[in-house]
């Protein structure tokens, strides 16, 4: 066998690390971001934050204070005519490798924040407080405990008695069936009214239990509560009527009264878990126009640590190789938080442009947009507004929106045209909104007042819009 040497042209792609770098903080929502942040600060010393300006500073507290005016201006390409650049925000966009734009918020201020948020009692501490303070011998405080630790977070009990009763044997002697019966007596006395009940008929019957005597209808929805949920639930008022010895306006004064209650009481307490929302954008109106800038109060300021920077630079010795790469890193990951954030302001401004009649009418307006339409506005590729857009939020005048948000399906009109699936949402929910109580509009109904203007929707397309917002169907809407 003759042996021979053969030259092959082939291309591939090769991920560098400054780009694997770049990709992963895309797609990190700010929260994360700041997470990674911290770490890269632990590790790198010639990484450091820089501390705000006191201009800054003081400029902070008006974005969050007026979140549909606020925020920095728009970048140069996108500012309206005869609006004025802000020097600070030209300092930012044209930071240089040494530097970024960042939250002019202080270190001590966030964690500040941080721990009036957590202060919130749970439910279980809650309850523990209250049982701490009752006259109970301790003995049954013990059992009460476990009662309590045996609640969900909507403050029902998930064991039975005789469940409970086994658990209360491997610490508790001489233990009684009734025992556990009395500490969950003991609970369910507690506030708020309603905790520990086994289903939402005992929920609602212990509420209505703990009103005043002289509330009016209060006897009739115990009863209700307590023996007729299910007919309720069913909408069937007549043979309520018949049942409770009532006329129309005693039901209807009945059933305002249940519905004041709380089926899930426990949820107005924490629940241990704080998750935040940190926009990154805020979208405000200049003139005519939609203006997308970025949140200042959401950016990293970093820098190269100046001092490290100049020993490095006068050092020549080997243990100097070690810094300088730590010092290229450092410029890396500034220019890559600069890029990313560049990068969320040209999606966030292009998603803007064309839904520009969201923000001036609402969720009626909504047009239908894909990633890929984006995609080529900016420039990019459709997996990286897929990055851009997954837990980045815009703060606007009609709330905060995850970027992701803007983005849906669409049906077609009789006219040719198409109408986004959140506009026809909206649509449903108004016709909901509006209709009589004692003949809620079915499905069917709902789908041929859509066709009427234009709006070709199948009746089983209706009633997945209509459960995904969590309506239920003209049955269960029925009102006396």
């Amino acid at each position: 066998m003759k042996h021979s040497l053969q030259l092959k042209l082939s291309q591939h792609l090769t991920l560098t690390p400054q780009l694997q770098q770049s990709i992963r903080l895309l797609q990190l929502s700010t929260v994360e971001l700041n997470q990674e942040l911290e770490r890269y600060l632990a590790e790198n010393p010639l990484l450091e934050r820089a501390e705000p300006s006191g201009s800054e500073e003081t400029a902070a507290p008006q974005l969050a204070n007026a979140p549909a005016d606020a925020g920095t201006t728009t970048t140069p390409e996108g500012a309206p005519e005869g609006t004025e650049e802000r020097p600070e925000h030209r300092e930012d966009m044209h930071a240089s490798s040494e530097e970024m734009g960042s939250s002019p918020r202080r270190d001590d201020d966030r964690e500040d924040f941080t721990q009036f948020a957590a202060a919130e009692p749970t439910l279980h501490e809650h309850l523990t407080q209250q049982l701490s303070f009752m006259a109970l011998s301790g003995r049954d405080k013990q059992l009460a405990a476990l009662v309590i630790g045996n609640l969900d977070e909507d403050g029902y009990l998930q064991h039975t008695l005789e469940e409970l009763r086994e658990m209360a044997a491997l610490e508790v002697s001489e233990l009684e069936p009734e025992d556990v019966a009395i500490a969950l007596k003991h609970v369910q006395n507690m506030e708020p009214s309603g905790v520990g009940a086994r289903d939402v008929s005992e929920c609602l019957t212990l509420q209505l239990k703990a009103l005043p005597e002289s509330t009016p209808m209060r006897a009739q929805a115990i009863e209700l509560c307590s023996k007729h949920l299910d007919i309720l639930a069913a909408r069937d008022f007549n043979r309520l009527k018949r049942t409770l010895g009532v006329d129309e306006d005693e039901l209807r004064d009945v059933r305002d009264l249940i519905v004041s209650l709380d089926p899930k009481p426990g949820r107005q307490y924490g629940t241990g878990e704080i998750r935040y929302v940190v926009p990154d954008v805020v979208v405000r109106r200049v003139g005519t126009r939609w203006i997308a800038a970025l949140n200042r109060d959401a950016m990293p300021r970093l820098r190269v640590n100046k001092m490290y920077a100049d020993i490095l630079q006068s050092s020549r010795d080997n243990g100097a190789k070690h810094l300088a790469g730590q010092l290229q890193e450092a410029r890396w990951l500034i220019k890559n938080v600069q890029q990313r954030f560049d990068t969320i302001l040209r999606v966030t401004q292009a998603i803007v442009d064309r839904q520009k009649n969201f923000f001036e009418h609402g969720e009626v307006a909504m047009r239908p947009l894909v990633l890929r339409e984006i995609a080529e506005a900016v420039g990019l590729h459709e997996s990286t507004i897929s990055r851009v857009t997954t837990q980045k939020y815009m703060i606007t005048a009609r709330g905060i929106f995850e970027l992701k948000y803007f983005f849906g399906s669409h049906v077609s009109t009789d006219t040719g045209g198409a109408c986004s699936a959140t506009a026809i949402r909206a649509l449903i929910k108004q016709l909901v909104a509006a209709e009589d109580g004692k003949k809620p509009l079915s499905d069917h109904r709902i789908s041929d007042i859509l066709a009427q203007q234009g709006i070709q929707v199948a009746r089983r397309t209706v009633a997945k819009y209509r459960e995904a917002m969590h309506i239920q169907p003209a049955n269960l809407r029925k009102s006396i």
